[in-house]
């Protein structure tokens, strides 16, 4: 399959739930190490990455639980759907993603895989703390209000 010229930023997987169970302070884009048949399949658009965490292991960064479905056409030569994956990372983003991860308490989460306009794979991964019940109740309050807010001065004009 031939790239278009025209290729370009195409969302394969979103992480919904991010944002509402953590309170992200900081992004990065990172690449991802994938086979063949990983990425037809990423362009698909059937990946999960819902369930999935990054992990650093031996000054590395690693994608767990990241669900890619087999593709089909691939018979033999498929690869396994939850297999972790090496994020291409900078060693000074490395560095600072550890140290914020272990001084901190703070996680590493998938926000978002998609293709970039060169069309290659990239993952968001959003550095932040994980929130307690109350916070998210605080959080869901204060985005109704500004609905809330943003329709009455609408009604009015």
């Amino acid at each position: 399959m031939a790239k278009s010229d025209t290729a370009a930023y195409r969302v394969a997987a979103h992480n919904r739930r991010a944002r509402h169970n953590y309170e992200i302070e900081d992004t990065l884009e990172a690449g991802l190490i994938l086979t063949g048949s990983e990425v037809k399949s990423l362009r698909e658009g059937r990946a999960t990455i819902a369930e999935s965490y990054a992990k650093p292991e031996n000054g590395e960064i690693w994608l767990i639980n990241a669900h890619i479905p087999e593709y089909k056409q691939a018979g033999q030569f498929n690869h396994e759907p939850t297999r972790p994956r090496k994020l291409l990372l900078k060693q000074r983003e490395i560095a600072k993603l550890i140290g914020a991860t272990e001084r901190a308490g703070m996680s590493l989460v998938p926000m978002k895989l998609y293709f970039n306009n060169r069309g290659i794979a990239k993952l968001e991964i959003g550095l932040g703390k994980g929130k307690k019940h109350y916070d998210k109740r605080e959080s869901e309050k204060k985005r109704d209000w500004n609905m809330q807010k943003a329709r009455m001065l609408s009604h009015k004009g």
